[in-house]
């Protein structure tokens, strides 16, 4: 049983920072692909990022340039951080094993303006 457990959201003012962090179990992250999604209130979850087992990345056109996936494999724990934060960038923000059911429970991000 995969269990994902984000944390790290909260509130900060527009171009502030955080840093989430998504701890696994039952899961080798290195072996997988992970990615990061958020949902404001009335959308649908967006692709956010998203690390590859082989390492490389990729970004939504909205954050490229502020957020950064990475992956620590000692600690089986993929982190986003991000810079620059804008209030639409409020949403609550889950990380997903990649090509399967897993999701974590999600953390709030406000941005205030």
């Amino acid at each position: 049983q995969v269990q994902l457990v984000e944390s790290g959201g909260g509130l900060v003012q527009a171009g502030g920072s955080l840093r989430l962090s998504c701890a696994a179990s039952g899961s080798d992250l290195s072996l997988n692909t992970m990615g990061w999604y958020r949902q404001a209130p009335g959308k649908q979850r967006e692709f956010v990022a998203i690390i590859f087992s082989g390492g490389s990345t990729n970004y939504a056109d909205s954050v490229k340039g502020r957020f950064t996936i990475s992956r620590d494999n000692a600690k089986n724990t993929v982190y986003l951080q991000m810079n620059s934060l804008k209030p639409e960038d409020t949403a609550i923000y889950y990380c997903h094993l990649h090509a399967s059911q897993y999701w974590g429970q999600g953390t709030q991000v406000t941005v205030s303006s």
